[in-house]
């Protein structure tokens, strides 16, 4: 039997990201994106006699272990528990989307639970995922599906607008490496069009089009038309010429605050383009389009609610998959000022290799396993 968290860790020096790749014994496979693309993860069985789901570091806790993880645990799980303690749990067998193959890791993960180790301290707790409820498809299902996660008062809308401002002031601080996030933005939002069509088929282009200035826009549009210029073509020259590129953090925020309300300052115009051209125009006419939530968006709400979100992938069997799985897609904050809050899960649906039901957030309310529950089944590791 393996000492656990003593011995977690030896494991752990072997790789090299701040999330680890270990598998737990059980009938379905627990991996990241990195196990199975870079190969490896280690099987752990591990017993937790323990109480209330915690695991315990005494060589880094001292003598007086069981008070300091007392007080440790009850910062973690401070206030918003009792908000998701209300919240009822679903049987993941009524959740609509899902192969019997995702039921059944999902159904693991609501039994056995994923043993999560505190980032800075001597804290590892076990935590059962269950289904928090759907979340509307209208381009806020990041923000909508983590308050819910979270269990925090303030609303979808507001969560976006701190997601965003903690981007903005730590780009501005040089908490971010500028160069890098410029980089990747324009690689999601303005992609360079020679390049990329062994891995995409279409490519999207972001525009961003003052509402204050889209009957102007319209009609420099329909000059063109009555010159003999598709529609499409017209709509392309005039938006690419007039609207804001997403390219780089400042407009990335301006692009990200888009939540698809009349009250936006923006709305979001969409360039498809496959290799031979132009394809199509979304032009947002009714400006509902929201800006869905991306990983730069991910680390931010991260940073600002000082916790880790894990995105939790599963994915049934199919040709690139011979056995059902459970990807755990870690988020980290850039930095904690405060103290580590109880981390996030938050469910991506999707069939497939792809994650076909697009980028998809649904909450996963984590609940502190019952210490009745904690001797026998391993948990997955994270």
């Amino acid at each position: 039997m393996l000492d656990n968290v003593s011995t977690m860790e030896a494991l752990n020096a072997q790789h090299h990201h701040h999330h680890p790749v270990l598998k737990a014994q059980s009938p379905v496979s627990s991996c990241s994106v990195e196990s199975r693309i870079g190969g490896g993860g280690h099987v752990l069985p591990v017993a937790f006699p323990q109480p209330a789901g915690l695991v315990i570091d005494r060589d880094k806790a001292g003598s007086d272990f069981s008070a300091a993880a007392e007080s440790q645990q009850s910062d973690v799980l401070r206030s918003p528990a009792s908000v998701l303690d209300s919240i009822p749990e679903m049987s993941w067998q009524s959740v609509p989307g899902l192969e019997a193959g995702q039921v059944q890791q999902l159904h693991f993960v609501a039994t056995s639970g994923v043993q999560w180790k505190h980032p800075e301290a001597p804290l590892t707790l076990i935590f059962t995922l269950h289904y928090g409820g759907e979340v509307e498809a209208d381009g806020n299902c990041l923000f909508t599906a983590s308050q819910k996660a979270m269990g925090v008062e303030a609303s979808a809308s507001e969560v976006r607008e701190r997601t965003v401002q903690r981007f903005l002031l730590d780009y501005e601080s040089d908490e971010i490496d500028k160069d890098a996030a410029d980089t990747m933005i324009s690689h999601l939002y303005s992609p360079d069009l020679t390049t990329g069509w062994g891995v995409h088929v279409v490519q999207d282009v972001k525009l961003l089009a003052k509402k204050s200035e889209r009957e102007e826009m319209d009609e420099a549009i329909e000059e063109l038309v009555s010159v003999g210029m598709t529609r499409d073509r017209a709509a392309e020259s005039v938006y690419k010429e007039r609207c804001l590129c997403v390219n780089e953090g400042y407009s990335w925020v301006k692009y990200m605050s888009v939540s698809g309300q009349p009250t936006d300052e923006h709305d979001i115009i969409t360039l498809q383009y496959t290799e031979e051209g132009l394809l199509s125009v979304d032009e947002n006419r009714r400006g509902r389009a929201a800006a869905f939530g991306d990983d730069i968006a991910i680390e931010s709400l991260a940073t600002e609610y000082e916790r880790e979100i894990f995105v939790v992938q599963a994915h049934g069997s199919d040709a690139m998959m011979e056995e059902a799985c459970l990807f755990f897609l870690p988020h980290r904050p850039r930095r904690v000022k405060g103290k580590f809050r109880q981390p996030v899960f938050l469910l991506m649906k999707g069939t497939g290799w792809c994650g076909g039901g697009g980028d998809h957030y649904e909450p996963l309310i984590a609940r502190l396993r019952p210490k009745e529950e904690v001797v026998g089944n391993a948990p997955f590791v994270l």
